[in-house]
């Protein structure tokens, strides 16, 4: 069991100013696997405090100065990756090969482009007789989840401390031990002391601590839009700029030219990457009426063959949930398909046979999902797939833009000018057309209550950049 008693603030591990602590479980076994400090009010806003003595400093760098410790940072997490990969196997549930590659390698990734950014961006630019520059926002409050947990922090903190703004981070405290490992990283580059501060607890006492704290000029949130909209509420009373990647329901829609075998396999893995734990997985399949009877077999098929089981061992698709909070929460929806008049059509309640220990859930798959159900509308995050039926192109675009959300989402056809001209239609902040892949230079963030903002890339720069026009 990996224990952790201090925060890394101001350049030095602290010791938090209360005694209560937090047990971090293990998904697939229900063991505590690590424990962290449950930090106070007051140790939030020491961290902000750091943040602010550090900034005029971080601020006036030079972006050769900068760039020399993103590397730094860059290596020491390629040197960790095992470290990273194991720590979130245990604490999220993803395979460890997927966990190597994901968990483990976007980190690192986020630092690089840090640098190619940096040594591509312009800070200035002439309109007229104005000098437009880009500053540093200033002080940033991160505040992230515990699905892709040091890629969510570090997709954060690369690009704000590229930009010359200083950092206060609160993990999720579910999955908080790659957090850990970061500020050893950073410690060990040799960051100035305050420009990256660390600190756990939970969201209410300490995060809403740092939200409002006068210092902070900047939150940059990925969570639920629940907590979302709290976070802009306490940030509206002092107009802070607030970042937010919510919550989704995302719809693929599957056109009646495109080849189902491919397509209905593409959407259930973009359904049950990490066990459904992932903000963008496309959770509505949208097909046509005329081919539901065929596609609800390949969707069977397709889903059976994401194996539960034990993340550590080869062969293990499907790992476990990240709590026995979630494992409920999941366990409710799927009755709640069912007590509602969906088509179960594999899965179902209860654990997977042989797994009587750990979070895991069977993959499932509803069919004839009415547009309104709540497992059509509310964000489950779980391997829960739910299909719905359309009768021609408008009113496949109507059921998927008939959500609060609007992260992601996927149109497959054998025609791509005709599957581009339906993703132009669908109001979300991103689209796949025949699961395109990601691209992480390209924007990404939210429309509706999906959030506002956009991380990665040059976009994901900008966010942390304010823009000063001086008249000559």
């Amino acid at each position: 069991m990996q224990t952790f008693d201090k925060f890394y603030v101001g350049g030095a591990w602290v010791a938090p100013t209360g005694n209560e602590t937090i047990d971090v479980i293990n998904g697939t076994t229900e063991e505590v696997m690590g424990r962290i400090p449950a930090g106070s009010a007051e140790d939030g806003a020491k961290a902000v405090e750091a943040a602010r003595a550090a900034f005029d400093g971080w601020a006036a760098t030079s972006v050769e100065e900068r760039i020399g410790y993103l590397k730094k940072i860059q290596e020491g997490l390629v040197a960790r990756a095992d470290d990273i990969a194991l720590a979130i196997t245990g604490e999220v549930g993803m395979p460890i090969k997927l966990s190597k590659m994901i968990q483990a390698g976007n980190p690192a990734f986020h630092f690089g482009q840090a640098v190619e950014l940096l040594e591509s961006e312009s800070f200035e630019e002439e309109i007229g007789n104005s000098k437009i520059v880009k500053e540093p926002v200033g002080v940033v409050v991160c505040i992230t989840p515990w699905n892709y947990p040091l890629n969510q922090i570090t997709a954060k903190v690369a690009p704000a401390l590229a930009a010359g703004c200083t950092v206060a981070l609160k993990p999720s405290e579910m999955a908080p031990i790659s957090a850990f490992i970061l500020a050893e990283v950073v410690e060990k580059a040799g960051l100035p002391a305050g420009v990256f501060n660390m600190v756990t607890g939970y969201g209410p006492v300490i995060g809403e601590a740092m939200v409002s704290h006068a210092d902070t000029d900047m939150i940059s949130f990925t969570g639920s839009t629940r907590a979302g909209r709290r976070i802009s509420e306490i940030a509206a009373q002092s107009i802070k700029r607030v970042a937010l990647e919510l919550g989704g329901k995302s719809a693929a829609i599957v056109l009646d030219d495109a080849d189902l075998s491919k397509a209905i396999k593409g959407v259930v893995a973009a359904c049950y990457l990490n066990s459904g734990q992932t903000c963008a997985a496309h959770t509505r399949m949208l097909v046509p009426e005329s081919k539901y009877d065929e596609i609800k077999v390949l969707a069977a098929e397709a889903a059976e063959k994401w194996t539960p089981g034990d993340p550590m061992v080869d062969g293990t698709r499907l790992g476990p949930l990240v709590s026995e909070a979630q494992w409920n929460r999941v366990a409710d929806y799927i009755q709640k398909g069912i007590d509602e008049g969906a088509e179960l059509i594999t899965g179902g309640p209860g654990k997977p046979e042989g797994l009587e220990t750990g979070y895991f859930v069977k993959p499932t798959v509803f069919g004839r999902v009415a547009p309104d159900a709540t497992i059509a509308q509310e964000e489950i995050f779980g391997p829960v797939l739910a299909i719905q039926t359309y009768k021609d192109e408008d009113d496949a675009v109507a059921i998927a833009n008939n959500s609060i959300y609007g992260l992601s989402g996927g149109v497959w056809s054998a025609d791509e000018a005709r599957a581009l001209k339906i993703a132009k239609r669908i109001r979300t902040g991103s689209i796949d057309i025949n699961g395109g892949r990601f691209n992480p230079a390209a924007p990404f963030g939210g429309m509706k209550q999906s959030g506002k903002g956009r991380e990665w890339g040059k976009y994901g720069l900008e966010e942390f950049l304010e823009i000063k026009s001086i008249q000559m």
